[in-house]
């Protein structure tokens, strides 16, 4: 018996179904059922939730948010090899486990979820990881459909997500994920534990999104990013000229001096370029 329900160990399942992990999709299997059910409890409260899973693999997260109370997990996994094992929990669980065979980067999942909202809880393939978690930053309307995210990423990608100003990792995924969202790293996971081993050390994040951000356009916001961060180590004067206009207009609606760099810049400094950007254009537009 597991830790955690009577299903097989998951090394039992691996070698049952053949599942050897494929590099090519960005497959690490996280084994330890005890950290697996550590990731679902970071999601908490999970009774009465529906969870969307991505690369459920073997199942040993599924099986977690199943067995900790989630009402009802959509597990999206692209590899077919995987669906037998997915349908076995599914069997143990019965009602509450919904397979989806399909390619994350393609999956809407909008219209199985009528007007709840659901969590995101994910040991995300590391080669997709990044694009994911922009596509779901990037959601319109906002606030979007889903109410917390949980997910696994190579540590450096976590640094670079929940970094702040004057961090090393500070950047235009910091700007784009602390503008909409509370982001926390939550714990670190040794290489050790999973099959086969990475090279480096995966941590766990959590993103709540927040109700009202900043406004500002965010599309302006990501073209300022962008350029300052292109350039990282020139003045604001130098690196904010690429959008074609003053970059001392545009440092001065956000109150900084335009030789300040992009990584002593907070949040709200972006956003408050980006909206002064936005009616510099706009006012362009229309002359």
């Amino acid at each position: 018996m597991s830790a955690i329900d009577d299903l097989p160990p998951l090394r039992e399942v691996i070698r049952q179904h053949a599942l050897s992990a494929r590099k090519s999709l960005g497959q690490n299997f996280l084994l330890d059922l005890n950290l697996t059910a550590r990731i679902a409890r970071a999601a908490q409260p999970l009774e009465d939730a529906t969870v969307i899973e991505i690369g459920p693999g073997p199942g040993g997260l599924t099986r977690a948010l199943l067995a900790l109370g989630a009402r009802r997990v959509i597990a999206v996994e692209r590899d077919e090899r995987a669906l037998a094992a997915l349908r076995e929990i599914s069997a143990r669980y019965p009602g509450r486990l919904e397979i989806v065979a399909g390619d994350a980067t393609r999956f809407d999942p909008r219209p199985l979820l009528g007007t709840a909202r659901a969590k995101i809880v994910a040991n995300l393939p590391y080669n997709i990881a990044t694009s994911l978690l922009i596509d779901w930053l990037s959601v319109e309307p906002w606030p979007p459909w889903y109410d917390m995210m949980v997910l696994m990423f190579q540590r450096e990608v976590a640094e670079r997500i929940v970094a702040r100003e004057n961090d090393e990792a500070y950047g235009r995924l910091a700007v784009l994920s602390n503008w909409r969202a509370e982001t926390k790293l939550l714990f670190d996971i040794s290489p050790a534990a999973f099959v086969p081993q990475p090279k480096v050390t995966s941590s766990v994040v959590r993103l709540v999104p927040r109700a009202a951000p900043e406004p500002c356009d965010r599309k302006a916001l990501e073209q300022v990013a962008a350029a300052a961060f292109g350039q990282r180590r020139k003045m604001l004067r130098q690196s904010l000229k690429s959008l074609g206009v003053d970059p001392a207009r545009l440092a001065a609606a956000a109150e900084l001096d335009a030789t300040r760099r992009a990584e002593t810049v907070p949040v709200s400094g972006f956003v408050a370029m980006a909206r002064e950007l936005t009616d510099i254009r706009s006012a362009r537009s229309t002359a």
